[in-house]
C-alpha cells in the first residue's frame, strides 16, 4: 500500500465507535410508516492519512416496534470522528450497528461524501421488503 505524503495525523480504531449510547423508544408502527433521519454532521477520517471525511448521512426505515431515540444517534456519530475507517465501511458498519439495534422491517442507509481528491463517493445499503 503506498504511503501517504505530509503529515499523518493520528487516528482511532474501529473499536471507538460506541454503540453502548443509542437507545430506543417504543413505537406502535401498525400503519407501515417509514422513519427518516437525515445529518450532513457526519465525520470520520482516513484511514490512510488521517484527514477527515465529512458526509450527508440517510438513514430510512419501516420500524417493528422501536424507533432509534435521535439524542443517542448523535453521540453514536460523534463517536466515529476520529476513528479511521474507510468510507464504504464506515457505511456498513452504520447500517449493521442500526439493524441490530432496531431489527426494522425495511432499511436503507445513504452516506454521500464530500468530494476529496476530485471523486464524489455515495454508497447505499438496502435490506429488507419495503411494502407494507
Amino acid at each position: 500500500m503506498p504511503k501517504a505524503e505530509g503529515k499523518i495525523f493520528h487516528t482511532e480504531s474501529e473499536e471507538a465507535i460506541d454503540t453502548d449510547v443509542l437507545e430506543t423508544i417504543d413505537f406502535d408502527n401498525e400503519d407501515g410508516e417509514v422513519i427518516k433521519c437525515e445529518t450532513d454532521e457526519f465525520s470520520a477520517v482516513c484511514p490512510f492519512s488521517g484527514l477527515p471525511d465529512l458526509g450527508h448521512v440517510v438513514i430510512e426505515y419501516i420500524p417493528t416496534d422501536k424507533i432509534v431515540e435521535l439524542k443517542s444517534l448523535k453521540y453514536y456519530f460523534i463517536s466515529f470522528r476520529n476513528v479511521g475507517i474507510y468510507q464504504e465501511r464506515a457505511t456498513q458498519r452504520i447500517f449493521n450497528d442500526l439493524f441490530k439495534l432496531l431489527k426494522p422491517k425495511w432499511m436503507n442507509i445513504i452516506v454521500t461524501y464530500k468530494t476529496r481528491g476530485g471523486i464524489d463517493v455515495t454508497t447505499t445499503i438496502e435490506k429488507g421488503e419495503k411494502g407494507k
